[in-house]
């Protein structure tokens, strides 16, 4: 039986349009994004790109894409619990960039349903909005990719940072490195590797909304610890590479907690104002044998980092119905 991963995009991969051909094509994804309500389809279908950047219409609208790929995944496979003449097991791994993670939870079991996890994902979208946004509407932080020799973009982090914040918070390849701080400190960030070519570095701004995974990031983290208390999540049901370590759920013993519920609530907070540790994750996966790995949800960004860090694997990906019904062939193909 072939080993097979899955990993789920994150905010920045949405795009117009996005999910409308698996909506017309797949049974299961249709009751996704009905379960999603009309809002979130006409973000997904007919909202613009200006609208998706905003991350209380993203986050929702991405967590949604990405679930309605799987549940389209699965049903065209046949994926059943043990696998089997008739059908196919589940992934032997799961992993999710950032928001993605509230994917790869759920899929796992530990978020119960796609409708509590879009509950979850709502309230951590305004929480992080709400962090990321100045008085005066303006953001409060900034992002960049920094692209050449990590040892480079981190001593250029600690050259621009002067007084203020800025923090690598993105370990995405072993060529990109994704930096957040203060807009003042991102902008140095910007301007020295521009004028220093000797540095070998790249840097690009990324358009979003504030300082993700940073420590400006703490507004979002203490409001979500307050509102997770609610909540009840379970043990994953297959291993889940995690965002703040890149190594599995079972082997994060950072902290000392007496439930899943209170290790789940810990990490999901933690995620909020820590560093992705994206590159570890699909090492980890490549060690445990996974052969193939299923990027599901708008866009093509984490195949390509797959490529880069473990290109023994093959890499595919579902976002439509012409991406879904490639992928299904490839793997039935062998």
């Amino acid at each position: 039986m072939i080993k097979y991963g899955v990993i789920f995009a994150g905010q920045g991969a949405q795009k117009p349009g996005m999910g409308k051909s698996l909506y017309e094509a797949s049974f299961a994804a249709r009751e996704i994004f009905d379960m999603a309500g009309e809002e979130i389809k006409f973000d997904c279908f007919e909202a613009g790109a200006d609208r998706l950047k905003q991350t209380e219409v993203t986050q929702p609208a991405v967590y949604t894409m990405d679930m309605a790929a799987y549940a389209a995944f699965c049903e065209a496979l046949g994926v059943i619990a043990d696998g089997g003449e008739n059908g196919f097991a589940k992934p032997s791994g799961v992993a999710g960039f950032s928001l993605g993670e509230y994917a790869a939870y759920t899929a796992a079991g530990v978020i119960g349903s796609f409708e509590e996890g879009l509950s979850l994902v709502k309230v951590r979208s305004r929480l992080m909005k709400a962090a990321g946004t100045a008085p005066d509407g303006t953001p409060r932080g900034a992002m960049a990719a920094g692209m050449g020799d990590r040892d480079a973009v981190i001593g250029l982090v600690e050259n621009a940072r002067e007084d203020g914040v800025l923090e690598a918070v993105n370990f995405n390849s072993p060529q990109q490195t994704v930096i957040a701080g203060d807009e003042a400190s991102v902008e140095r960030f910007v301007s020295l590797a521009a004028g220093d070519r000797s540095l070998g570095v790249k840097a690009i701004k990324l358009s979003v909304s504030g300082a993700f995974h940073s420590p400006l990031m703490q507004p979002a983290a203490d409001g979500f610890a307050e509102a997770l208390q609610g909540f009840y999540f379970g043990a994953p049901s297959l291993p889940v590479y995690l965002n703040v370590t890149g190594g599995k759920y079972d082997e994060y013993d950072k902290i000392a907690v007496g439930s899943s519920s209170a290790k789940v609530r810990a990490l999901m907070v933690c995620q909020i104002q820590s560093p992705v540790y994206w590159q570890a994750s699909i090492e980890a996966m490549a060690a445990d044998g996974i052969e193939i790995i299923i990027e599901v949800g708008p866009g093509k960004t984490l195949s390509g980092f797959t490529k880069k860090i473990a290109p023994e694997i093959i890499s595919l990906h579902v976002e439509d119905a012409e991406t879904l019904a490639e992928t299904i062939a490839r793997i039935k193909g062998g």
